[in-house]
């Protein structure tokens, strides 16, 4: 590993990074692409469907890293390596498949490549567990976060702006170039030998039936349950307000992506600072009141700039909660199953994000916008009887 925490830190972000560019491709572009070669929404959902998989399987990548060291060079790095040259692979050759020629080949290409993020996503995740010391975990959580908010941007506005001036060709071809960014920081990296007692053992598994775990795993749950319940929410909200057009909206989606690389920032200082407890609570107390204020732009005549400002508040909010939430993920992890655990502590979440997307949508239809941007802000009161449990065993005091 890089002596140098700049260097390491860099690293991380970088790996995340690259999986933010193909997240933002997949969550803006993805569909345009598909629709532009004559397919139906029908078609697009289902290639989305699929195309999801590997990240609902990823703990067996993750089970599969804990317990093979590939070709004796090690748990994570040789796993990362390979992920990364699928991904860019795939995305050099993808514009010479023709989607609506040749769709289930498509599919099966954009499964292929989600199956290597989602293998290098994986071991990323084990390698901060296996070598980052409990003080930095904050840190390394903020440049992970912050890094993958970046690589959103860059794909929704950066790389969209190559679809619309040059061509969908150029677009892989620039995703393939940004998947080779982490190389330079990972060559030379050497992962710590394990010692007996951190190698991978089935009893390790036992840790979820500690209820610290669990109630980490609800509290997870719950935060992103939230989060991603009210995003959704941000952009059909501002139309129906102010009227906005989707230039204005992508701008807006920017702008909230900035928020969220503060936020991963300011959920880092609030570990290092307060610790871990009343990191949490300040963090919680920060979601609750950005929706509270997005709530009043229904009856308040604040007007657009005003809107802007509170929806970049709500980024910065998302990203800190994003940031402590995964901070306290690895802080329960047991070691010996590094990657296996976190990918199961990151289910939780996945969960969370479907039912408050679903309940996003269904409040918003039945209640209007104000109300459940409120009922989101209620749910973080439902985080805090977890809390005692998940600091029952920690109780760490803010670093000097």
């Amino acid at each position: 590993m890089p002596k140098n925490k700049t260097l390491r830190y860099l690293m991380f972000g970088s790996l995340y990074f690259t999986q933010g560019t193909i997240l933002g491709y997949f969550a803006s572009l993805n569909a345009l692409y598909l629709l532009d070669h004559g397919l139906t929404l029908t078609d697009v959902g289902v290639f989305g469907a699929i195309a999801l998989i590997p990240f609902i399987i990823k703990i067996f990548l993750g089970m599969l890293s804990d317990r093979v060291s590939l070709f004796g060079k090690g748990h994570r790095v040789p796993y990362i390596f390979i992920g990364l040259a699928v991904q860019f692979i795939l995305l050099v050759f993808v514009p010479f498949v023709n989607p609506r020629q040749y769709y289930w080949g498509f599919v099966a290409i954009a499964f292929v490549l989600q199956l290597g993020m989602a293998l290098y996503d994986t071991c990323t995740d084990g390698l901060a567990l296996d070598t980052a010391p409990e003080e930095e975990h904050g840190r390394i959580q903020a440049w992970m976060v912050g890094g993958r908010a970046v690589g959103t941007i860059v794909a929704a506005s950066a790389v969209g702006l190559l679809a619309d001036k040059i061509s969908w060709q150029a677009v892989f071809w620039t995703l393939a170039a940004l998947t080779l960014l982490p190389i330079p920081f990972m060559i030379g990296v050497k992962e710590p030998e394990k010692t007996s007692s951190e190698r991978f053992d089935w009893s390790a598994f036992k840790a979820f039936k500690r209820w610290q775990v669990i109630a980490t795993g609800i509290a997870g749950l719950l935060v992103f349950l939230v989060i991603v319940g009210a995003n959704q929410l941000v952009n059909p909200f501002l139309t129906e307000v102010f009227d906005i057009s989707l230039s204005q909206a992508g701008m807006v989606t920017s702008l909230w992506g900035i928020g969220i690389v503060i936020g991963s920032i300011v959920g880092s200082g609030l570990i290092k600072k307060l610790g871990d407890r009343t990191a949490t609570y300040a963090m919680l107390a920060m979601v609750a009141l950005s929706l509270a204020l997005l709530a009043t732009l229904v009856t308040a005549n604040l007007g657009l700039i005003m809107a802007i400002v509170l929806v970049v508040l709500y980024g910065v909010a998302y990203g800190a909660a994003q940031t402590i939430t995964f901070a306290l993920c690895m802080g329960v992890t047991d070691t010996r199953i590094a990657a296996s655990m976190f990918a199961i502590l990151m289910a939780f979440t996945n969960v969370g994000q479907g039912i408050g997307l679903a309940m996003g949508g269904a409040l918003s239809d039945s209640a209007g916008f104000r109300w459940t941007f409120i009922a989101f802000a209620a749910v973080c009161v439902l985080v805090l009887p977890f809390l005692p449990a998940v600091f029952g065993k920690q109780n760490k005091k803010a670093s000097s």
